[in-house]
Protein backbone atom coordinates (compact mmCIF):
# COMPACT_ATOMS: atom_id res chain seq x y z
CA UNK A 1 0.00 0.00 0.00
CA UNK A 2 0.93 3.39 -0.46
CA UNK A 3 -0.18 5.32 2.38
CA UNK A 4 2.05 8.29 2.67
CA UNK A 5 1.18 10.12 -0.38
CA UNK A 6 -1.26 12.98 0.06
CA UNK A 7 -3.77 11.82 -2.61
CA UNK A 8 -3.50 7.62 -1.50
CA UNK A 9 -6.94 8.09 -0.04
CA UNK A 10 -9.16 9.86 -2.93
CA UNK A 11 -7.66 7.07 -5.34
CA UNK A 12 -10.49 7.25 -8.62
CA UNK A 13 -12.53 4.10 -9.45
CA UNK A 14 -11.00 1.65 -11.85
CA UNK A 15 -13.38 2.54 -14.32
CA UNK A 16 -11.84 5.96 -14.40
CA UNK A 17 -8.43 5.33 -14.10
CA UNK A 18 -5.63 5.23 -16.87
CA UNK A 19 -2.32 5.62 -17.38
CA UNK A 20 -0.28 8.34 -17.45
CA UNK A 21 1.47 8.51 -20.63
CA UNK A 22 4.60 9.34 -19.93
CA UNK A 23 4.66 6.32 -16.85
CA UNK A 24 7.45 4.06 -16.76
CA UNK A 25 6.76 0.64 -17.78
CA UNK A 26 5.93 -1.82 -15.11
CA UNK A 27 5.30 0.91 -12.32
CA UNK A 28 2.60 3.05 -12.23
CA UNK A 29 1.84 5.72 -10.64
CA UNK A 30 0.21 5.86 -6.91
CA UNK A 31 -3.07 6.87 -6.89
CA UNK A 32 -3.96 6.70 -10.72
CA UNK A 33 -3.80 3.65 -13.13
CA UNK A 34 -5.72 -0.34 -12.52
CA UNK A 35 -3.38 -1.59 -9.79
CA UNK A 36 0.41 -2.89 -9.32
CA UNK A 37 1.81 -4.66 -12.43
CA UNK A 38 4.37 -6.96 -11.31
CA UNK A 39 5.96 -8.65 -14.39
CA UNK A 40 3.08 -9.36 -16.68
CA UNK A 41 0.25 -9.68 -14.08
CA UNK A 42 -1.83 -6.31 -12.97
CA UNK A 43 -2.97 -6.67 -9.30
CA UNK A 44 -5.78 -4.42 -8.63
CA UNK A 45 -5.45 -1.89 -5.70
CA UNK A 46 -6.84 -2.57 -2.06
CA UNK A 47 -9.58 -0.79 -0.70
CA UNK A 48 -9.52 0.10 2.62
CA UNK A 49 -12.21 -2.30 4.17
CA UNK A 50 -11.58 -4.84 1.45
CA UNK A 51 -12.23 -8.00 2.00
CA UNK A 52 -11.09 -11.32 -0.41
CA UNK A 53 -14.66 -11.60 -1.56
CA UNK A 54 -15.49 -8.72 -2.10
CA UNK A 55 -12.32 -7.88 -3.95
CA UNK A 56 -12.43 -11.26 -6.40
CA UNK A 57 -16.13 -10.04 -7.33
CA UNK A 58 -15.16 -6.27 -8.07
CA UNK A 59 -12.22 -7.65 -9.62
CA UNK A 60 -13.89 -10.77 -11.38
CA UNK A 61 -14.83 -10.28 -14.92
CA UNK A 62 -17.70 -9.06 -16.29
CA UNK A 63 -20.26 -11.43 -17.30
CA UNK A 64 -20.80 -11.58 -21.27
CA UNK A 65 -23.99 -10.69 -22.86
CA UNK A 66 -25.98 -12.38 -24.48
CA UNK A 67 -26.45 -11.32 -27.81
CA UNK A 68 -30.02 -9.73 -28.50
CA UNK A 69 -32.06 -11.64 -30.44
CA UNK A 70 -32.40 -10.86 -33.83
CA UNK A 71 -35.39 -8.85 -34.54
CA UNK A 72 -37.78 -10.11 -36.95
CA UNK A 73 -38.89 -7.91 -39.62
CA UNK A 74 -42.42 -7.07 -40.02
CA UNK A 75 -44.42 -9.17 -42.74
CA UNK A 76 -44.34 -7.37 -45.37
CA UNK A 77 -47.60 -8.19 -47.43
CA UNK A 78 -46.91 -9.50 -50.89
CA UNK A 79 -47.44 -6.90 -53.72
CA UNK A 80 -50.89 -7.75 -55.07
CA UNK A 81 -50.57 -8.21 -58.66
CA UNK A 82 -52.59 -4.70 -60.22
CA UNK A 83 -55.72 -5.57 -61.61
CA UNK A 84 -55.34 -4.72 -64.94
CA UNK A 85 -58.74 -3.20 -66.59
CA UNK A 86 -60.09 -4.72 -69.82
CA UNK A 87 -58.70 -4.29 -72.62
CA UNK A 88 -61.02 -1.78 -75.25
CA UNK A 89 -61.46 -4.14 -78.26
CA UNK A 90 -59.45 -2.12 -80.92
CA UNK A 91 -62.45 -1.14 -83.33
CA UNK A 92 -64.19 0.56 -80.04
CA UNK A 93 -60.95 2.65 -78.80
CA UNK A 94 -61.06 3.24 -83.65
CA UNK A 95 -64.69 4.79 -82.86
CA UNK A 96 -63.97 6.69 -79.82
CA UNK A 97 -60.72 8.57 -81.35
CA UNK A 98 -62.63 9.03 -84.28
CA UNK A 99 -65.53 10.41 -82.29
CA UNK A 100 -63.19 12.98 -80.27
CA UNK A 101 -62.60 14.83 -83.62
CA UNK A 102 -62.97 17.73 -83.69
CA UNK A 103 -65.18 17.46 -87.15
CA UNK A 104 -67.13 14.76 -86.15
CA UNK A 105 -70.05 16.50 -85.22
CA UNK A 106 -70.09 18.41 -88.32
CA UNK A 107 -69.77 15.91 -90.70
CA UNK A 108 -72.10 13.79 -88.49
CA UNK A 109 -75.17 16.33 -88.55
CA UNK A 110 -74.77 17.66 -92.63
CA UNK A 111 -74.21 13.26 -93.35
CA UNK A 112 -77.08 12.48 -91.13
CA UNK A 113 -79.65 15.18 -92.33
CA UNK A 114 -79.18 14.64 -96.27
CA UNK A 115 -78.98 10.97 -95.54
CA UNK A 116 -82.36 10.91 -93.58
CA UNK A 117 -84.00 13.97 -96.20
CA UNK A 118 -82.88 11.51 -98.75
CA UNK A 119 -84.52 7.75 -97.44
CA UNK A 120 -87.66 10.08 -97.01
CA UNK A 121 -87.45 11.17 -100.35
CA UNK A 122 -87.48 7.76 -101.34
CA UNK A 123 -90.09 6.44 -99.30
CA UNK A 124 -92.43 9.80 -99.36
CA UNK A 125 -92.47 8.30 -103.82
CA UNK A 126 -93.19 4.47 -102.75
CA UNK A 127 -95.96 4.93 -99.97
CA UNK A 128 -97.40 8.06 -101.71
CA UNK A 129 -98.44 6.83 -105.09
CA UNK A 130 -101.65 4.97 -104.18
CA UNK A 131 -102.69 7.78 -102.43
CA UNK A 132 -102.03 10.58 -105.09
CA UNK A 133 -103.85 7.67 -107.71
CA UNK A 134 -106.88 7.57 -105.68
CA UNK A 135 -107.40 11.76 -105.95
CA UNK A 136 -106.70 11.20 -109.49
CA UNK A 137 -103.23 12.41 -109.73
CA UNK A 138 -100.15 11.60 -110.95
CA UNK A 139 -98.22 9.34 -109.00
CA UNK A 140 -95.66 11.01 -108.27
CA UNK A 141 -97.65 14.15 -107.52
CA UNK A 142 -96.59 14.22 -103.64
CA UNK A 143 -93.22 13.43 -104.55
CA UNK A 144 -92.61 16.06 -106.69
CA UNK A 145 -93.53 18.55 -104.07
CA UNK A 146 -91.76 16.84 -101.78
CA UNK A 147 -88.67 17.30 -103.85
CA UNK A 148 -89.62 20.84 -104.40
CA UNK A 149 -89.57 21.67 -100.82
CA UNK A 150 -86.09 19.36 -100.33
CA UNK A 151 -84.49 21.71 -102.72
CA UNK A 152 -85.30 24.86 -100.90
CA UNK A 153 -84.76 23.82 -97.43
CA UNK A 154 -81.17 22.28 -99.19
CA UNK A 155 -81.09 26.24 -99.60
CA UNK A 156 -81.96 27.16 -96.53
CA UNK A 157 -79.96 24.97 -94.65
CA UNK A 158 -76.56 26.09 -96.86
CA UNK A 159 -77.74 29.57 -95.68
CA UNK A 160 -78.16 28.61 -91.76
CA UNK A 161 -74.80 26.90 -91.92
CA UNK A 162 -72.89 29.87 -93.16
CA UNK A 163 -74.68 32.65 -91.41
CA UNK A 164 -73.25 34.53 -88.73
CA UNK A 165 -74.06 33.74 -84.79
CA UNK A 166 -74.70 38.36 -84.90
CA UNK A 167 -77.33 38.19 -87.50
CA UNK A 168 -79.03 34.99 -86.21
CA UNK A 169 -79.20 36.56 -82.90
CA UNK A 170 -80.34 39.94 -84.16
CA UNK A 171 -83.72 38.10 -86.50
CA UNK A 172 -84.93 36.60 -83.27
CA UNK A 173 -87.19 38.54 -82.30
CA UNK A 174 -88.52 39.64 -85.89
CA UNK A 175 -89.18 35.68 -86.65
CA UNK A 176 -90.67 35.38 -83.82
CA UNK A 177 -93.20 38.24 -84.68
CA UNK A 178 -94.07 36.99 -87.62
CA UNK A 179 -94.62 33.75 -87.01
CA UNK A 180 -97.10 35.10 -84.18
CA UNK A 181 -98.67 36.81 -86.67
CA UNK A 182 -99.08 33.87 -89.07
CA UNK A 183 -100.05 32.09 -86.06
CA UNK A 184 -102.78 34.49 -86.08
CA UNK A 185 -103.69 34.66 -89.32
CA UNK A 186 -105.16 30.89 -89.25
CA UNK A 187 -107.88 31.49 -86.83
CA UNK A 188 -109.58 34.44 -89.18
CA UNK A 189 -112.26 32.86 -91.57
CA UNK A 190 -111.94 32.26 -94.74
CA UNK A 191 -107.84 32.45 -94.44
CA UNK A 192 -106.92 29.13 -92.15
CA UNK A 193 -107.89 25.75 -93.64
CA UNK A 194 -109.04 22.46 -91.74
CA UNK A 195 -106.97 19.77 -92.37
CA UNK A 196 -107.86 16.42 -90.46
CA UNK A 197 -110.36 18.39 -87.71
CA UNK A 198 -107.63 20.96 -87.00
CA UNK A 199 -107.11 24.23 -88.43
CA UNK A 200 -103.54 24.75 -88.38
CA UNK A 201 -102.88 25.46 -92.60
CA UNK A 202 -103.06 28.77 -94.24
CA UNK A 203 -103.60 28.46 -98.17
CA UNK A 204 -101.03 30.21 -99.63
CA UNK A 205 -101.66 29.79 -103.56
CA UNK A 206 -103.30 26.76 -105.08
CA UNK A 207 -102.74 23.22 -103.31
CA UNK A 208 -99.66 24.95 -101.92
CA UNK A 209 -100.81 25.58 -97.83
CA UNK A 210 -98.81 26.89 -94.73
CA UNK A 211 -98.41 25.15 -91.49
CA UNK A 212 -97.24 28.26 -89.33
CA UNK A 213 -96.55 26.13 -86.10
CA UNK A 214 -94.03 24.32 -87.92
CA UNK A 215 -92.30 27.89 -88.02
CA UNK A 216 -93.26 28.42 -84.81
CA UNK A 217 -91.27 25.55 -83.48
CA UNK A 218 -88.09 27.22 -84.77
CA UNK A 219 -89.10 30.64 -83.62
CA UNK A 220 -89.68 29.76 -80.22
CA UNK A 221 -86.12 28.02 -80.27
CA UNK A 222 -84.13 31.08 -81.48
CA UNK A 223 -85.90 33.56 -79.29
CA UNK A 224 -85.62 31.36 -76.09
CA UNK A 225 -81.83 30.95 -76.71
CA UNK A 226 -81.39 34.68 -77.25
CA UNK A 227 -82.97 35.42 -74.05
CA UNK A 228 -81.57 33.44 -71.64
CA UNK A 229 -78.25 33.94 -73.31
CA UNK A 230 -78.85 37.74 -72.79
CA UNK A 231 -79.60 37.08 -69.21
CA UNK A 232 -77.03 34.62 -68.40
CA UNK A 233 -74.85 37.69 -69.35
CA UNK A 234 -75.81 39.75 -66.93
CA UNK A 235 -76.40 36.80 -63.97
CA UNK A 236 -79.87 37.39 -63.75
CA UNK A 237 -80.30 33.43 -64.09
CA UNK A 238 -79.98 32.73 -60.72
CA UNK A 239 -83.57 34.25 -59.60
CA UNK A 240 -86.40 32.55 -60.75
CA UNK A 241 -88.18 34.89 -62.18
CA UNK A 242 -85.56 36.08 -64.64
CA UNK A 243 -85.57 32.52 -65.53
CA UNK A 244 -89.68 32.19 -65.85
CA UNK A 245 -90.24 35.72 -67.59
CA UNK A 246 -90.64 36.13 -70.10
CA UNK A 247 -89.69 32.99 -71.15
CA UNK A 248 -92.88 31.04 -70.25
CA UNK A 249 -95.98 33.73 -71.09
CA UNK A 250 -93.76 33.54 -74.21
CA UNK A 251 -94.01 29.61 -74.85
CA UNK A 252 -97.36 30.11 -73.73
CA UNK A 253 -98.73 32.46 -75.84
CA UNK A 254 -97.49 30.87 -78.77
CA UNK A 255 -98.65 27.34 -77.62
CA UNK A 256 -101.95 28.80 -77.06
CA UNK A 257 -102.44 30.68 -81.12
CA UNK A 258 -101.42 26.62 -81.78
CA UNK A 259 -103.80 25.25 -79.52
CA UNK A 260 -106.86 27.32 -81.08
CA UNK A 261 -106.75 24.91 -84.54
CA UNK A 262 -106.87 21.74 -82.29
CA UNK A 263 -102.90 20.71 -82.88
CA UNK A 264 -102.20 19.11 -79.21
CA UNK A 265 -99.18 17.19 -81.20
CA UNK A 266 -97.39 20.23 -82.04
CA UNK A 267 -98.11 21.89 -78.11
CA UNK A 268 -96.19 19.04 -76.72
CA UNK A 269 -93.11 19.70 -79.31
CA UNK A 270 -93.61 23.26 -77.73
CA UNK A 271 -93.60 22.24 -74.03
CA UNK A 272 -90.56 19.70 -75.14
CA UNK A 273 -88.53 22.54 -76.34
CA UNK A 274 -89.91 25.15 -72.77
CA UNK A 275 -88.50 21.91 -71.19
CA UNK A 276 -85.02 21.78 -73.11
CA UNK A 277 -84.45 25.36 -72.65
CA UNK A 278 -85.18 25.52 -68.91
CA UNK A 279 -83.38 22.30 -68.09
CA UNK A 280 -79.97 24.22 -70.14
CA UNK A 281 -80.63 27.12 -68.28
CA UNK A 282 -79.81 25.39 -65.10
CA UNK A 283 -83.43 25.75 -63.40
CA UNK A 284 -83.65 24.08 -59.95
CA UNK A 285 -85.48 20.71 -59.71
CA UNK A 286 -88.52 22.14 -57.55
CA UNK A 287 -88.84 25.04 -60.18
CA UNK A 288 -88.46 22.08 -62.98
CA UNK A 289 -90.78 19.99 -61.40
CA UNK A 290 -93.38 22.53 -60.95
CA UNK A 291 -93.25 23.54 -64.47
CA UNK A 292 -93.99 20.13 -65.48
CA UNK A 293 -96.64 19.45 -63.49
CA UNK A 294 -98.66 22.53 -64.38
CA UNK A 295 -98.06 21.44 -68.28
CA UNK A 296 -99.35 17.63 -67.03
CA UNK A 297 -102.31 18.79 -65.38
CA UNK A 298 -103.48 21.48 -68.60
CA UNK A 299 -102.32 18.41 -71.28
CA UNK A 300 -104.59 16.00 -68.91
CA UNK A 301 -107.53 18.77 -69.18
CA UNK A 302 -107.50 19.32 -72.78
CA UNK A 303 -107.38 15.29 -73.14
CA UNK A 304 -109.91 14.53 -70.69
CA UNK A 305 -112.21 17.96 -72.65
CA UNK A 306 -112.14 16.61 -76.26
CA UNK A 307 -113.56 13.13 -76.94
CA UNK A 308 -111.64 12.56 -80.02
CA UNK A 309 -108.46 12.64 -78.07
CA UNK A 310 -109.92 10.05 -75.64
CA UNK A 311 -110.84 8.00 -77.99
CA UNK A 312 -106.98 8.02 -79.44
CA UNK A 313 -105.77 7.80 -76.19
CA UNK A 314 -108.02 4.49 -75.35
CA UNK A 315 -106.35 3.07 -79.02
CA UNK A 316 -103.22 2.52 -77.29
CA UNK A 317 -102.27 -1.50 -77.83
CA UNK A 318 -105.98 -1.84 -78.47
CA UNK A 319 -107.69 -3.97 -81.16
CA UNK A 320 -109.95 -2.50 -83.93
CA UNK A 321 -113.51 -1.54 -82.51
CA UNK A 322 -116.64 -1.76 -83.28
CA UNK A 323 -116.76 1.44 -85.08
CA UNK A 324 -113.17 1.24 -86.12
CA UNK A 325 -111.89 3.76 -83.79
CA UNK A 326 -108.94 2.81 -83.74
CA UNK A 327 -107.98 1.57 -87.16
CA UNK A 328 -104.76 3.35 -88.19
CA UNK A 329 -103.25 2.28 -84.55
CA UNK A 330 -103.99 -1.23 -85.22
CA UNK A 331 -103.35 -1.47 -89.11
CA UNK A 332 -100.04 0.49 -88.61
CA UNK A 333 -98.75 -2.56 -86.15
CA UNK A 334 -100.11 -4.69 -89.15
CA UNK A 335 -97.46 -3.14 -91.39
CA UNK A 336 -94.50 -3.05 -89.48
CA UNK A 337 -95.20 -6.89 -88.14
CA UNK A 338 -95.41 -7.96 -92.28
CA UNK A 339 -92.12 -6.47 -93.01
CA UNK A 340 -90.21 -9.29 -91.67
CA UNK A 341 -86.56 -8.66 -91.08
CA UNK A 342 -85.72 -7.32 -94.73
CA UNK A 343 -89.32 -6.13 -95.92
CA UNK A 344 -91.35 -6.97 -98.52
CA UNK A 345 -89.55 -5.08 -100.79
CA UNK A 346 -89.21 -0.84 -101.79
CA UNK A 347 -92.84 0.02 -103.60
CA UNK A 348 -94.76 -3.76 -102.54
CA UNK A 349 -96.36 -2.42 -99.38
CA UNK A 350 -99.80 -4.06 -99.03
CA UNK A 351 -101.47 -1.58 -96.00
CA UNK A 352 -101.26 1.84 -98.30
CA UNK A 353 -103.24 0.22 -100.63
CA UNK A 354 -106.26 2.25 -98.88
CA UNK A 355 -105.71 -0.10 -95.41
CA UNK A 356 -103.61 2.38 -93.52
CA UNK A 357 -104.87 6.30 -93.79
CA UNK A 358 -101.80 9.16 -93.72
CA UNK A 359 -99.11 6.66 -95.56
CA UNK A 360 -97.14 9.26 -96.67
CA UNK A 361 -97.05 11.58 -93.53
CA UNK A 362 -97.84 10.68 -90.14
CA UNK A 363 -97.51 6.81 -90.66
CA UNK A 364 -94.47 6.45 -93.10
CA UNK A 365 -92.30 4.49 -90.72
CA UNK A 366 -94.67 1.77 -90.68
CA UNK A 367 -94.22 1.90 -94.31
CA UNK A 368 -91.11 1.98 -94.40
CA UNK A 369 -91.22 -1.06 -91.79
CA UNK A 370 -93.09 -3.20 -93.91
CA UNK A 371 -91.50 -2.43 -97.38
CA UNK A 372 -87.73 -2.33 -95.92
CA UNK A 373 -88.29 -4.57 -92.49
CA UNK A 374 -86.95 -4.56 -89.38
CA UNK A 375 -82.90 -3.47 -91.33
CA UNK A 376 -84.53 -0.53 -92.71
CA UNK A 377 -86.75 1.26 -89.71
CA UNK A 378 -83.40 0.47 -87.69
CA UNK A 379 -81.49 2.29 -89.84
CA UNK A 380 -83.94 5.37 -89.38
CA UNK A 381 -83.08 5.04 -85.49
CA UNK A 382 -79.50 5.11 -85.82
CA UNK A 383 -79.52 7.94 -88.31
CA UNK A 384 -81.70 9.75 -85.82
CA UNK A 385 -79.99 8.58 -82.74
CA UNK A 386 -76.66 9.92 -84.30
CA UNK A 387 -78.24 13.31 -85.29
CA UNK A 388 -79.46 13.66 -81.25
CA UNK A 389 -76.39 12.35 -80.25
CA UNK A 390 -74.08 15.12 -82.21
CA UNK A 391 -76.50 18.04 -81.07
CA UNK A 392 -75.92 17.19 -77.25
CA UNK A 393 -72.23 17.14 -78.43
CA UNK A 394 -72.35 20.45 -80.13
CA UNK A 395 -74.65 22.14 -77.01
CA UNK A 396 -71.85 20.46 -74.13
CA UNK A 397 -69.07 21.66 -75.82
CA UNK A 398 -69.47 25.25 -76.67
CA UNK A 399 -67.88 27.95 -74.44
CA UNK A 400 -71.10 30.51 -76.04
CA UNK A 401 -74.56 30.46 -74.76
CA UNK A 402 -76.46 31.22 -77.27
CA UNK A 403 -74.98 28.28 -79.23
CA UNK A 404 -75.64 26.07 -75.77
CA UNK A 405 -79.46 27.26 -75.32
CA UNK A 406 -80.10 27.14 -79.40
CA UNK A 407 -78.36 23.84 -80.01
CA UNK A 408 -80.05 22.14 -77.04
CA UNK A 409 -83.63 23.66 -78.65
CA UNK A 410 -82.98 22.48 -82.13
CA UNK A 411 -82.00 18.87 -80.61
CA UNK A 412 -84.58 18.68 -78.07
CA UNK A 413 -87.19 19.48 -80.98
CA UNK A 414 -85.88 17.34 -83.19
CA UNK A 415 -85.76 14.05 -81.15
CA UNK A 416 -89.10 14.79 -78.76
CA UNK A 417 -90.62 14.79 -82.10
CA UNK A 418 -89.37 11.74 -83.67
CA UNK A 419 -90.16 9.62 -80.16
CA UNK A 420 -93.94 11.20 -80.43
CA UNK A 421 -94.23 9.84 -84.39
CA UNK A 422 -92.32 6.40 -83.78
CA UNK A 423 -94.41 6.00 -80.08
CA UNK A 424 -97.38 6.76 -82.00
CA UNK A 425 -96.77 4.62 -84.70
CA UNK A 426 -95.53 1.96 -82.90
CA UNK A 427 -98.83 1.91 -80.22
CA UNK A 428 -97.11 3.34 -77.29
CA UNK A 429 -98.16 6.61 -77.57
CA UNK A 430 -101.29 8.22 -78.48
CA UNK A 431 -101.82 9.55 -82.22
CA UNK A 432 -100.52 13.05 -82.19
CA UNK A 433 -100.91 13.56 -85.52
CA UNK A 434 -97.22 15.25 -85.96
CA UNK A 435 -94.55 14.37 -89.08
CA UNK A 436 -91.19 12.42 -88.61
CA UNK A 437 -88.92 14.94 -89.07
CA UNK A 438 -87.31 15.40 -92.45
CA UNK A 439 -88.56 11.96 -93.20
CA UNK A 440 -92.53 12.46 -93.67
CA UNK A 441 -94.37 14.64 -96.33
CA UNK A 442 -94.92 18.15 -95.67
CA UNK A 443 -93.23 21.31 -97.02
CA UNK A 444 -94.02 23.20 -94.15
CA UNK A 445 -92.09 21.09 -91.60
CA UNK A 446 -89.41 20.03 -93.98
CA UNK A 447 -88.44 23.69 -94.49
CA UNK A 448 -87.56 25.08 -90.92
CA UNK A 449 -86.37 21.65 -89.93
CA UNK A 450 -83.74 21.45 -92.61
CA UNK A 451 -83.24 25.17 -91.48
CA UNK A 452 -82.67 23.91 -88.18
CA UNK A 453 -80.61 21.16 -88.50
CA UNK A 454 -78.17 23.87 -90.75
CA UNK A 455 -77.92 25.64 -88.21
CA UNK A 456 -76.61 22.56 -86.27
CA UNK A 457 -73.85 22.55 -88.95
CA UNK A 458 -72.94 26.39 -87.97
CA UNK A 459 -72.81 25.93 -84.34
CA UNK A 460 -70.41 22.98 -85.38
CA UNK A 461 -68.34 24.85 -87.65
CA UNK A 462 -68.10 27.52 -84.61
CA UNK A 463 -65.84 25.31 -82.12
CA UNK A 464 -62.42 26.85 -82.02
CA UNK A 465 -61.18 23.11 -82.30
CA UNK A 466 -63.41 22.93 -85.55
CA UNK A 467 -62.46 26.26 -86.73
CA UNK A 468 -58.71 25.31 -86.72
CA UNK A 469 -59.33 21.92 -88.09
CA UNK A 470 -61.09 23.58 -91.16
CA UNK A 471 -58.35 26.44 -91.77
CA UNK A 472 -55.88 23.54 -91.95
CA UNK A 473 -57.13 21.65 -94.75
CA UNK A 474 -55.42 22.65 -98.13
CA UNK A 475 -58.30 24.29 -100.59
CA UNK A 476 -58.97 21.92 -103.14
CA UNK A 477 -57.88 24.37 -105.58
CA UNK A 478 -54.48 24.36 -104.38
CA UNK A 479 -54.48 20.74 -104.42
CA UNK A 480 -55.66 20.20 -108.37
CA UNK A 481 -53.16 23.13 -109.05
CA UNK A 482 -50.36 20.84 -107.13
CA UNK A 483 -51.31 18.11 -109.35
CA UNK A 484 -51.41 19.91 -112.64
CA UNK A 485 -48.44 22.05 -112.57
CA UNK A 486 -45.54 21.14 -115.18
CA UNK A 487 -42.14 19.63 -114.19
CA UNK A 488 -38.87 19.88 -116.19
CA UNK A 489 -37.95 16.82 -114.85
CA UNK A 490 -36.92 14.32 -118.07
CA UNK A 491 -38.90 11.28 -118.11
CA UNK A 492 -37.09 8.10 -118.20
CA UNK A 493 -37.34 5.74 -120.52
Amino acid sequence: MTGDHPGAGRARPADQAGDAPGAAAGRPRQGQGPGQVVGSRVYPRRRAGDTDRARAARTAPAPARRPAPARVPARVPAARTPVRPPRTPRFVARARRAWDRPLTAYYVIMGTGLLITLLGLTMVFSASQIQALRYDLSASYYFQKQLVAAVLGGVLMLLASRMSLRLLRALTYPFLAFSVVLLGLVQVPGVGVEVNGNTSWISVAGPFQLQPSEFGKLALVLWGADLLARKGERRLLTQWRHLLVPLVPGALLVCGLVMLGGDMGTVMILVAILFGLLWLAGAPTRLFTGVLATAAALGAFFIVSSPHRMDRLACIAAEPGAEDDCWQAVHGIYALASGGWFGSGLGASVEKWGELPEPHTDFIFAITGEELGLAGTLSVLALFTALGYAGIRVAGRTEDPFVRYAAGGVTAWLMAQTVINIGSVLGLLPIAGVPLPLFSYGGSALLPTMFAVGLLIAFARSDAAARTALAMRRPSGRRLAWFGRKTTRRKTT
